[in-house]
């Protein structure tokens, strides 16, 4: 899965479907064609309309001063245009409409687009009093224009509001990630530091007293094997502790972090308990899921379902995301491996609601 090519996507999308609207522009077409100059003047507005609006909405690699040029063109090359079949056509102010929502989309600023919407409503209000058309046309062109721009501007805002909200998503999922690494390599310091310090200065004794007082050196060396069986038990009971509970402390885990960055969780579980293998398989298995929704799926509900009978157990982590595979990187590469070893398996699918299904089963346990 990726974002940015799912949102590539989606702008691809929203600019074919301006395209849609492009009918209004027929009565100008109609009037443009019996002139040639006019016709190659309203088909370079129409391209540059399309490309301006493609800018921000695909995010284009254009610079904001180049875009800013087009958007004067843009204004200009639509002015003249209107000007020139208002007085041939019914249609000519409706261009105005046009270079209105070029504004809207492509300025960032709030202030700025109201600021290009109201000079669009102004040019129609001009262009229609210096060519004496019916206040019935250039009135109600002026409202949907100033009304086109206005949505537009709302639009474009809520969608940038939606996005930047999915990457404080993202980060969000990163720093609970890089939290969990940090604690867990601050837990190994505290325990293992000191002791090997301590392991290594007993160790630099024995080496010296070896030759000289064997019997003291044998003391010193029992002590290291004490230090390090201390050592041993300790580690144990770290490693007890980050697997006490296994799955449901993982499943616990899991329902705080999605709902803290906002995406609704439904849990359901039925038949018989995990066994030990599943509930360790499906610990690793959950955590590599919920990575993956939080960092890559965009989505706002994910739900989680756990079964076992005497066949075997299933986990199913699904989404309303955006969907696809995932890229085979190590985590799951990792937990395929680790289930395979286990006679069980892992796969993906796609729901029937959208968004991605990973799904892990393992057969089980043969009884000893």
């Amino acid at each position: 899965m990726s974002g940015d090519r799912s949102r590539r996507r989606r702008g691809l999308v929203l600019v074919a479907a301006h395209t849609a609207w492009l009918w209004l522009l027929l009565p100008a077409a109609r009037a443009g064609a019996r002139e040639p100059v006019a016709a190659a003047g309203l088909g370079v507005f129409v391209l540059l309309y399309l490309l301006l609006v493609a800018v921000p909405v695909v995010d284009l690699p254009v610079s904001s001063r180049l875009h800013h040029a087009g958007l004067a063109l843009h204004a200009l090359l639509g002015t003249a245009l209107a000007a020139a079949f208002t007085g041939v056509s019914d249609g000519g102010l409706i261009v105005l409409l046009y270079v209105c929502s070029a504004g809207a989309v492509g300025l960032t600023r709030p202030a700025a687009a109201f600021g290009w919407t109201g000079g669009s409503v102004a040019a129609v209000l001009v262009i229609g009093a210096v060519h004496r058309s019916p206040a019935g046309d250039v009135v109600p062109t002026a409202l949907i224009t100033a009304l086109a721009g206005a949505s537009t501007i709302g639009f474009v805002r809520l969608a940038r509001l939606v996005e930047e909200l999915r990457r404080t998503q993202q980060e969000l999922a990163r720093t609970v990630v890089e939290r969990e690494r940090l604690r867990f390599a601050q837990d190994l310091h505290d325990l293992l530091g000191h002791t090997l310090s301590l392991i290594v200065v007993k160790a630099e004794v024995v080496r010296r007293l070896a030759p000289a007082d064997p019997a003291r050196a044998a003391t010193e060396a029992a002590d290291i094997e004490r230090i390090g069986r201390t050592a041993l038990g300790e580690v144990r009971e770290a490693v007890t502790g980050y697997r006490e509970q296994g799955f449901g402390r993982e499943l616990a885990n899991a329902r705080t972090v999605l709902d803290t960055v906002g995406i609704a969780v439904t849990v359901r579980g039925s038949g018989h308990p995990l066994s030990v293998e599943a509930d360790e398989a499906f610990r690793w298995v959950l955590r590599e899921g919920v990575t993956n929704v939080l960092r890559h799926s965009g989505a706002t509900r994910c739900e989680i379902t756990v079964a076992g009978d005497e066949a075997g157990a299933v986990l199913t982590v699904r989404d309303n995301g955006v969907g696809g595979r995932p890229e085979p990187g190590n985590g799951l590469r990792g937990l395929a491996e680790r289930l395979e070893r286990a006679g069980g398996s892992i796969g993906f699918g796609r729901p029937p609601g959208g968004g991605l299904e990973l799904t892990a089963r393992l057969p089980a346990p043969v009884p000893t």
